[in-house]
Order: C-alpha cells, then structure tokens, then sequence
C-alpha cells in the first residue's frame, strides 16, 4: 500500500480539545475587561474554532465596537497562552504524540500544521506536547491574515509540496473546504468537533498510519 509522503494537519478538533480550559480564560479576560457580560462555554467554542480570530470575536462579541472587539479578544488569547501553559492535563486527542512519532520515525513522512489560530498558538501547542522535532513547517493565520486554503498553498510551495503527494486532515466543513481551496485531498478527523459528508475519514488519529 502506498503511503501519502506528506501530512498537513489542523490543530483544534484534529490534534487536541482545548475548549473547557479556554473558556474558562476568556471568560476570566472578559470579567477583567468589563465591558461586556457575554459569557463562553466549551460547546460555543466547538463551533467557532476552526474560524479566524476576527470572524469568532465578530461572531462572539457582537455587543461591543469593533476596535473593543479587538481588544478583548487579545486580551482573551493572552490568558487563553497562560492557561495553556499552566493546564498539567493532557488535551491531547488520544495515541496522537506516539502517532505523530511512528509517522515521522517508522514510515519516514513529513508533518506539517495550518491553523486559523493566532500567533504563537502553534509554537506553544508543539513545545507543551515536546512535538516541534516532528513538524517540518507551520503556517497560520495570525502570522499571514490569510484564509486556510491560501495558507496551506503557502505552505505546500514553500516546501515544494505535490497535491497527489498530500492531505490535509481537519475535522471541520471549513477545513474540507479549505483543502478544496487549496486543491488538497482532504482527510477527515471524524473525532473532532464538526461534520463533514462524503469524504474520506478516520475515526481515530493512529489510522493516520494507514493513510
């Protein structure tokens, strides 16, 4: 069976939940700002990341004006990085480190990551797991203001990536469509937290070993 030699891979809903620890940040952020009294939870999380930041704060804090919007939601990701630092539990989606490990070390694949998260979500996501030896290259929105499909154009010309030597694995439509943009073949991560239709799909990371 051949192997696909490249991987690009989402990171919320795809590679680790970190909904109920960042609701909780951003709802302490939204306290310490004030002004504002929406709350956030887990499950309107869910639905909103995979989003660019923008379209989440205009998406989420509809009741204040758009320069306050922005900065609550740095306000909200600054105390979402150090909750993440702090949180001891693993987030991780199960058999993810070992399989990230087996990809790369057995089958002798490259890994790659595109998120719409902010700056340094990724850095920080590879350094708390001990991943960043793993990945050969990330991209994402908060470093380009671009859409995924163009970052992950971006990404696959820079290191010379064929669509027929490639997927993008995600666990939302936007990322199918994202991928689709991108003229990837998509893979999706049917764990995770959205649904997608009439595509390929695992049901659990390690089957990432047999794609």
């Amino acid at each position: 069976m051949d192997l696909v030699k490249n991987i690009i891979l989402d990171v919320d809903g795809t590679l680790w939940n970190t909904t109920e620890v960042v609701a909780a940040a951003w709802n302490r952020a939204i306290r310490a700002d004030g002004r504002t009294k929406i709350t956030v939870d887990g499950a309107r999380l869910r639905t909103l990341f995979g989003k660019p930041m923008d379209v989440i704060g205009k998406e989420l804090f509809t009741d204040v004006p758009d320069d306050i919007r922005e900065e609550l939601l740095d306000s909200c990701c600054y105390y979402e990085q150090e909750a993440l630092k702090q949180e001891e539990a693993s987030l991780l989606y199960p058999n993810v480190p070992e399989t990230i490990q087996r990809l790369v070390k057995e089958q002798d694949r490259k890994l790659f990551i595109v998120s719409n998260c902010q700056c340094g979500y990724i850095e920080l996501f590879l350094e708390k797991n001990q991943l960043a030896s793993y990945i050969t290259d990330f991209e994402c929105f908060g470093n380009t203001g671009l859409p995924k499909g163009k970052n992950i154009s971006l990404l696959a010309a820079r290191n010379k990536i064929l669509a027929s030597e490639c997927i993008y694995v995600g666990d939302t439509v936007g990322d199918y469509e994202a991928a689709k943009d991108a003229g990837m073949p998509f893979l999706f991560a049917a764990y995770g937290f959205g649904a997608v239709e009439g595509t390929r799909q695992i049901r659990d990371f390690i089957e990432l070993l047999e794609k």
